[in-house]
């Protein structure tokens, strides 16, 4: 049998392939519920409440079928998804298999990452997606929903499933608090009509919460020194795609086999800016010699996040409401304050931002960063989708392979 970090990684190197979807959830949608007024969004945001589910996707012997939903952006609620009984994938895009049809209809100013995900959609790279659901956690994500709003009313040939906006705001007012947690009302409410069945959120966010837990586990390993696990290996831990029951399990047996990982004595960097939805930085940056032990975007560390816990769509609402801080979300000083913690708690030597073109954020942050840090900071600025320049490291701060 692998070891438990093995099966993480091999889940991890098909991310975003065509989804191998287990049977036995009975998701046809019966459009009378869906047109529900009570459950419709306004029309400014939401898509064909008649539209159904492909009832010819992952059916099983006695027709039942597990409904599979693609998601974008880190404001979604996956709880929400857990609850429902759909099977969610976070949609990633690839830096190496170019963004044409994506730049057509999203233009080259979007984040290259939105552009790469739109095209992959279009071409059917995620395999038959019965929705799309997109959060509204930065610019790219929600020009990226328009579009699949737009594409899917005037270009039908598309295909594309109907895409939903789920629009999370993060402005510290209880006017704010009152609005997230009608949008997280509405969503649950869809999903329900969507499946035709109660959520069982009480279950998804206990299991949610226990893999949050093991999560930041796992990420004391990579935050030893000298660090158990590289930053490579915690991406394919912390992103591979599973139900989260079956996550829950290997990373238990991850922190049962703690023992037999190797150690990784490079220099320690943090690195701050832009999501990384593939490893290709990650392998970049370590193949230098260093070891990245903290990050702070939605696919490391912040993915982890406090626990929900009790409390229904008002635990969850008030969650999502808090969480970050990302560069497109936060004051500049909220992210400083919050480099200087992190840096501290992993250990880090060096801190490293990096920011993408056309995802620019988080070079405005980086002065101010490096202000209230106490290592070295150097700034990868307008990187390229997926690849990092790394003269600037090498030169500043160089590192022994």
């Amino acid at each position: 049998m692998p070891t438990a970090l093995a099966a993480l990684e091999e889940v991890y190197a098909r991310r975003g392939a065509r989804p191998a979807v287990s049977t036995g959830l009975s998701a046809s949608m019966d459009p009378a519920v869906s047109m529900d007024p009570a459950v419709s969004m306004d029309p400014a945001v939401s898509m064909d409440p008649a539209a159904s589910m492909d009832p010819a996707v992952s059916t099983g012997p006695a027709g039942d079928r597990t409904p599979v939903v693609g998601y974008v952006g880190a404001d979604v609620p996956v709880e929400l998804l857990t609850a429902a009984g759909v099977h969610a994938v976070r949609l990633t895009g690839d830096p190496d298999s170019g963004s044409a049809l994506g730049d057509r209809y999203l233009g080259r100013g979007v984040d290259p990452m939105a552009r790469s995900v739109l095209t992959r959609l279009l071409a059917g790279s995620f395999g038959d997606l019965d929705r799309i659901v997109v959060s509204h956690d930065c610019e790219a994500s929600l020009r990226l929903f328009y579009a699949l709003r737009e594409l899917r009313r005037v270009e039908p040939g598309t295909r594309l499933p109907e895409a939903y906006l789920v629009d999370i705001l993060h402005l510290p007012h209880r006017t704010t608090a009152r609005y997230n947690r009608r949008r997280i009302g509405e969503f649950a409410a869809r999903l329900e009509a969507w499946t035709g069945r109660p959520l069982d959120l009480a279950g998804a966010v206990a299991a949610h919460d226990e893999r949050r837990r093991l999560l930041t586990a796992v990420a004391e390993l990579r935050r030893a020194v000298p660090a158990r696990l590289t930053g490579r290996q915690f991406l394919a831990v912390a992103n591979a795609a599973l139900p989260v029951t079956e996550h829950i399990a290997l990373l238990e047996r991850l922190l049962a086999e703690a023992g037999r990982l190797g150690e990784h004595p490079g220099r320690r960097v943090f690195l701050s800016g832009s999501d990384h939805d593939t490893p290709h930085v990650y392998e970049a940056v370590e193949s230098e010699g260093y070891v990245i032990v903290g990050e702070d975007h939605s696919f490391g560390d912040l993915f982890l996040g406090e626990p929900v816990g009790a409390g229904g769509l008002d635990a969850l609402a008030e969650h999502y409401h808090h969480s970050g801080p990302t560069a497109h979300r936060a004051t500049v000083g909220e992210r400083a304050a919050h480099a200087a913690r992190a840096v501290r708690d992993c250990r880090a030597e060096l801190f490293v931002g990096y920011s993408r073109i056309g995802d620019e954020a988080p070079a405005w942050d980086f002065p101010a960063q490096r202000a209230a840090l106490d290592v070295p900071a150097v700034l990868l600025e307008r990187q390229e989708y997926g690849r990092a320049d790394l003269a600037a490291l090498r030169k500043e701060h160089p590192c022994a392979v």
